[in-house]
């Protein structure tokens, strides 16, 4: 039976991609030892997650095992390499704000761990898949040279630039700006997936991705802009928009269409192929837009707070181009949109939340 080992399983995209691949008939190991509840709380914590998956798939096997420990994640590739045909990599600290409270611990997390798992891949299926869950922070703060026009309701780049129509593509340089210290972390493990393509010759996607989000998110202040708005607003916890009147703008990518766009990568692999992956012009909105539409879904309006002051690194304004991978991968369409999205989050967080709609 072909095996796929997936890290940060019981997160948002790992979560998305053990059930996709488990439906699918393969044989799925999934690490995570629920590292998020250290970086997030319990707001952040995916225990529930991991027992779900446990309960709904019989050839779903979890490891509570921490990705730092090169020596145990050598022990579980040696155990299922070699019938290990895809690798899809999710795990990472993924906050700014948190990155610069433990650079060791972040840059060991998102840096060290990637090249853990490139080199046991190395040594024990380098004939299988790599999948790399990277980030548009790799780009740094450069997008922020954009130039945006303000709106009612978010900030839009201007109609003449080359980017208005279908949003940054992989030729924006990742050098020469602020990152941020999870930015910079994640472009080091980017470029040593690369390499590990161009250099070894394993076959390595890249995919930097824009909002990643769907109803499996655990979100939390520092990370998990919808989900974690969409709980604010139905249990009235009070919310804090950082930065640039709350008009910024994110393209948001539903779990689903990205693992289907990983499973396609899959079907024909290429070596040290980066992509960038986000809801595109097809999926995108603002804080004070995201607001309104989960006003109309639940009746209640946002109760926050602004801000000046925004995060380090953050972007005033993102839209993926993915008419790369849409290239390379014709038969790959979105299922989601933004309303859409927001809908399947509101239905799920008042569930978990215990909140009458």
């Amino acid at each position: 039976m072909a095996i796929a080992i997936v890290t940060g399983a019981s997160g948002l995209v790992g979560s998305e991609a053990v059930r996709f691949l488990s439906k699918k008939g393969m044989d799925v190991v999934g690490i995570d030892n629920n590292m998020r509840a250290y970086f997030f709380g319990q707001d952040g914590s995916t225990d529930w997650n991991a027992q779900q998956l446990q309960k709904s798939f019989k050839n779903y096997t979890h490891e509570n095992l921490d990705i730092r420990d090169q020596a145990a994640l050598g022990k579980i590739f040696a155990k299922y390499g070699a019938s290990t045909e895809l690798v899809v990599h999710c795990a990472a600290q993924p906050s700014h704000d948190w990155a610069a409270r433990e650079p060791v611990t972040d840059f060991s997390v998102n840096a060290l761990a990637t090249l853990y798992m490139l080199e046991a891949t190395r040594a024990h299926c380098k004939d299988a898949t790599f999948i790399f869950t990277s980030t548009n922070k790799v780009y740094g703060d450069l997008p922020n040279v954009l130039p945006v026009e303000e709106t009612d309701t978010r900030w839009e780049l201007n109609q003449h630039h080359a980017w208005s129509e279908f949003g940054i593509d992989e030729s924006m340089s990742i050098d020469q700006s602020k990152h941020s210290v999870f930015g910079a972390s994640k472009v080091a493990a980017d470029v040593m997936c690369q390499e590990y393509g161009r250099y070894f010759g394993l076959k390595t996607g890249i995919f930097r991705g824009g909002c990643l989000t769907g109803p499996a998110h655990s979100g939390a202040e520092l990370h998990g802009f919808l989900a974690y708005l969409v709980k604010c607003q139905l249990t009235g916890r009070p919310y804090t928009i950082f930065g640039y009147k709350g008009k910024q703008v994110r393209d948001n990518i539903h779990s689903e269409d990205l693992i289907e766009a990983f499973w396609a990568f899959h079907q024909n692999p290429k070596r040290g192929e980066v992509y960038n992956i986000g809801g595109s012009r097809h999926s995108n909105c603002s804080i004070l837009e995201a607001s309104s539409i989960v006003a109309d879904l639940c009746g209640k309006k946002l109760e926050f707070k602004m801000s000046d002051q925004a995060r380090e690194g953050d972007h005033i304004w993102w839209i993926s181009d993915v008419r790369k991978f849409k290239a390379h991968y014709p038969q790959w369409k979105y299922r989601h949109n933004i309303k859409s999205i927001l809908t399947e989050i509101v239905q799920a967080t008042a569930e978990r939340e215990k909140v009458k709609l």
